[in-house]
């Protein structure tokens, strides 16, 4: 069996048990699944999100819903697909009442997410939504004004594994409350596009 899929099963079977976890009796009590990853493990681009909702902790996958419909299309725009990529979370875990995560919550979920980096290797980081974003730009030392300001720039990082890109965009639930927003995530996406055609 592939290294790499092992290494990420691992990780999978060691969240499943994570009755440490702050958010493990939530899970239980509501008959959630944790949401860890899926897609290529070999993936030149990896998106993390903030954490599941419900309907993708009912599933175990991400991005289910409206909120996934505007996902596939955004990625349909530049000609790629789930296979083709990496999607996970910082936090694998519903939170309750959709609230933002504690620090405690990213302390504990955080180190699954840098693991997943480190194997996978990917060579842009797309952060959706504000979260991800300021996470991602805080632990990789970015100057960073907010994903206001910053949507839609590459930010170049040197990783364990050599040279990739932090991209922070926003999540694509953004558009079925703001359906303008769609257009500006859409020209985002096109950068990535474009990075992915960049030599390296």
């Amino acid at each position: 069996m592939d290294e790499r899929y092992n290494q990420l099963k691992n990780i999978r079977d060691e969240i499943i048990g994570l009755s440490s976890s702050p958010l493990y009796q939530h899970r239980i009590e509501n008959d959630f699944l944790p949401v860890v990853g899926e897609g290529n493990h070999y993936a030149k681009v990896m998106f993390i999100a903030e954490a599941p909702g419900y309907y993708e902790a009912k599933t175990g996958h991400h991005f289910q819903g409206k909120a996934g419909k505007i996902f596939d299309e955004l990625m349909e725009s530049i000609s790629l697909t789930r296979k083709e990529v990496y999607i996970t979370n910082i936090i694998k875990d519903k939170l309750p009442d959709n609230r933002s995560p504690s620090k405690e919550e990213i302390q504990v979920y955080s180190p699954f997410l840098i693991s997943q980096i480190k194997i996978i290797q990917p060579l842009i980081l797309v952060t959706l939504g504000k979260i991800a974003s300021d996470y991602l730009t805080s632990i990789c030392h970015i100057h960073y004004s907010g994903i206001f300001i910053d949507h839609g720039k590459s930010f170049e990082i040197k990783s364990s594994y050599g040279k990739c890109f932090l991209f922070p965009t926003f999540h694509p639930a953004v558009g079925l409350y703001q359906p303008d927003s769609l257009t500006t995530m859409k020209e985002d996406f096109q950068k990535i596009s474009s990075l992915l055609t960049q030599p390296i």
